[in-house]
């Protein structure tokens, strides 16, 4: 069957060869653990149940986690061994299930949901880069979205996920997943139950892009819809984008930021310590399964 889960659109039969994303139809997965490190509606006391599927619908020239996105590393998991999976997590007593970069295995996620759904909060963690038609296989069954929102321009697109429509899919992907799950709706505990969540990550010499961004989402998508401004960029490979080779200066958080606070945006401001190799996760390792 010709794969069309992503905009790539590329069409591939991905039981007999790998599609766009490097993947055939098989989930594969690099890390099944507790995450702390989300924001406090996801992650709680406890953390999140995070699921890093391998593979990637884009190609960022920063990605942190390219281990998984760019060379694919991970485990073959069957919809029966990601179900055992997810009942461990649950066990451990985590506030929500974080299914992260899970777009090409849509249909084998939702085959281990039709054998067993965790009694927690579903989370899709995701790039933003999704077509509608693949958000609407999930109308009903994810109760929290966590897209990122990473470009405005075509140009930037281009040059740092290799995607020039990045924001025409991910401004249409967002207003969808806004349509599904309504306002924000949260626990007593904190924890979010359902609703949108949107993450922006500052790049260093792209604070015009973060601007414009900030500006889109408090004119275009409901009111109240909480952003995550993220300081952790760390240059870790040989970007061949320039100025992509620093951390963000403490000049362009403070412009992001002060923008986001103009704008009265609700939501959540990183540390700046949180821009540290530390924060990354360990993966396919013995110590990266639960």
């Amino acid at each position: 069957m010709a794969c069309t889960l992503c905009p790539r659109g590329c069409g591939a039969d991905r039981a007999s060869r790998p599609g766009f994303c490097g993947l055939g139809e098989d989930m594969r997965i690099a890390r099944i653990a507790p995450h702390l490190w989300e924001e406090p509606p996801i992650s709680g006391q406890n953390g999140t149940g995070a699921v890093f599927f391998s593979g990637c619908t884009l190609r960022c020239v920063y990605c942190q986690n390219a281990e998984i996105s760019h060379h694919n590393a991970g485990r073959v998991f069957s919809p029966a061994e990601l179900s055992d999976a997810l009942k461990r997590l649950t066990d451990l007593g985590v506030h929500t299930i974080s299914l992260i970069t899970a777009t090409p295995f849509i249909p084998r996620i939702l085959d281990t949901l039709e054998l067993w759904r965790p009694p927690l909060p579903l989370v899709w963690n995701t790039s933003g880069y999704e077509t509608v038609e693949t958000l609407r296989m999930l109308d009903g069954v994810i109760d929290v979205y966590l897209p990122d929102l990473k470009h405005f321009s075509s140009r930037a697109g281009r040059l740092c996920a290799g995607a020039p429509d990045y924001f025409e899919y991910a401004s249409a992907a967002l207003r969808e997943m806004c349509r599904q799950t309504g306002p924000a709706v949260y626990g007593e505990d904190g924890i979010m139950r359902r609703g949108v969540l949107v993450r922006h990550l500052i790049l260093p010499g792209f604070t015009a892009e973060s601007m414009k961004l900030l500006t889109w989402i408090r004119d275009t998508l409901p009111a109240g819809t909480p952003v995550s401004l993220m300081r952790q960029y760390t240059p870790c490979n040989d970007v061949a984008v320039p100025g992509l080779d620093r951390k963000v200066s403490e000049k362009e958080y403070r412009r992001v930021r002060d923008h986001m606070l103009a704008l009265e945006l609700p939501g959540f401001l990183q540390e700046p310590d949180s821009a540290d190799v530390d924060f990354i996760p360990v993966f396919n390792r013995e110590s990266s399964f639960v």
